[in-house]
């Protein structure tokens, strides 16, 4: 981000509230995320972090509050508009059977074409840089429904990253994945941070999230409980609150969780 600015808003929810049949799931709550962030939704499960992404990429229209796209109402931007800024990669993606890996990326593309318009040689590299980015080169050709589920993610994660967002949203993008395509993953969010997206991804693992997102939003019960700067924002006693855990995080050039037991 450039010194002497403040960074800019591309994402806010504002005192959103949500509902899934007749059970209130976010009672009110706010976060925002600026260009150059990744912010971390992390709390336990049922805590409301999936329901709060929905409602950032419009598939779930908030009951009470807003949310702002580029500081403008979703409300008043078109699906296509929204799709043109916004992208977002799911927990457990659709198999797209009969697509290969590249067909299936190159979905990504649709917001920036009509149906009828034939892919562009830019269009092309930009999927093909994606298909890289997520180290699926050697599988561009296969069948995705052929893939494993960690696989599939990667590509949900490419389709995602094709459509050029400003604001890239990620449902859990390390399930699924053994440990080092986990870190490949993340670093790949701190890489695409580093280049001014700015970037929600929900987790579960508090340690991963400690270690890669500039700040979290705690969620517990369909509120947030804190928001802010990573190593400000987990004290001891919120985790012990929340997560029903002893653990600290240690301070650093990269802060660190250290788990300690049970609270």
């Amino acid at each position: 981000m450039t010194l002497g600015l403040e960074p800019v808003k591309l994402l806010e929810l504002v005192d959103a509230r949500a509902r899934l049949g007749n059970r209130e799931v976010l009672h009110g709550i706010s976060f925002e995320v600026a260009a150059g962030e990744v912010l971390g939704l992390v709390g336990p499960n049922g805590s409301g972090k999936t329901t709060a992404l929905r409602c950032c990429y419009n598939a779930l229209t908030p009951s009470g509050g807003a949310v702002l796209i580029d500081q403008v109402d979703a409300t008043s931007l078109s699906r296509r508009d929204i799709a043109r800024t916004v992208s977002a990669s799911v927990q457990e993606p659709a198999v797209s059977g009969g697509l290969s890996v590249r067909e299936s990326v190159a979905l990504g593309r649709t917001p920036h074409r009509n149906w009828l318009d034939r892919m562009t040689e830019r269009d092309s590299d930009i999927v093909d840089r994606c298909i890289e980015q997520v180290g699926l080169a050697a599988l561009s050709g296969r069948d995705v429904a052929s893939l494993s589920g960690g696989e599939r993610q990667r590509v949900s994660i490419a389709r995602a990253l094709a459509q050029e967002p400003k604001i890239l949203l990620l449902d859990e993008p390390t399930n699924h994945l053994d440990l080092r395509h986990q870190l490949i993953v993340m670093e790949l969010l701190t890489e695409l941070a580093s280049r001014g997206l700015a970037i929600v991804v929900t987790m579960h693992d508090l340690r991963l999230a400690v270690e890669y997102c500039d700040r979290l939003a705690v969620l517990a019960d369909g509120d947030v409980r804190a928001c802010g700067p990573t190593a400000l924002v987990l004290e001891e006693s919120l985790l012990a609150e929340v997560f029903g855990i002893k653990a600290r995080v240690e301070q650093g050039v990269r802060p660190r969780m250290e788990i300690v037991g049970l609270a």
